[in-house]
């Protein structure tokens, strides 16, 4: 026999899709094949840690709405982060998306892959399809991700990410901001 009261069942269920949200990000299509997506979760102390970060940031960049989203992560039970290295693809003259002549100017200039952001968008459409399947609350935060990349969660080579808030409860924290 088992008794499961509705917080614990609600954590598990928010981790459980934390996590399917990863795998999707991980399988979801990438340009060329080429997979240079990463993720994690973040819950508790190291998720305060990314709200005290965005707070700190707020008064850097003079950016009010990022304390807001600390406060909304706070609400959260977890944080999916989904990030994406810079690489180029090598399709070269025949693309030039980036406003460069070909990858290597594009590379020597300090200048992104396009496809960076692409595939990076395409994964945080995987991951938060998942998440609005499984009934879960959440909200892609570029003020999340942005602290995260200041803190290097998830590596020195991730050039953009996002945080993507979770939450089961009576009323979205995020909706009425």
């Amino acid at each position: 026999m088992m008794f499961i009261q509705e917080k614990q069942a609600e954590e598990e269920a928010v981790l459980q899709t934390a996590k399917a949200m990863c795998q999707a990000a991980r399988t979801s299509p990438k340009a060329k094949g080429m997979d240079f997506v990463h993720t994690a979760i973040l819950t508790g102390e190291e998720k305060e840690k990314l709200s005290s970060e965005m707070d700190r940031l707020a008064e850097v960049f003079h950016y009010q709405f990022f304390h807001r989203d600390a406060d909304n992560l706070r609400a959260a039970q977890a944080v999916v982060l989904i990030g994406q290295e810079n690489m180029i693809r090598g399709l070269n003259t025949g693309c030039q998306f980036c406003g460069f002549e070909n990858c290597k100017a594009c590379l020597d200039a300090g200048g992104k892959c396009a496809y960076t952001a692409m595939d990076l968008g395409i994964a945080i459409g995987a991951a938060v399809s998942v998440a609005a399947d499984a009934r879960v609350d959440n909200r892609v935060m570029f003020s999340a991700g942005r602290a995260a990349m200041e803190m290097k969660l998830l590596g020195e080579k991730v050039c953009q990410m996002v945080g993507i808030p979770l939450s089961v409860s009576g009323k979205s924290p995020f909706f009425d901001r």
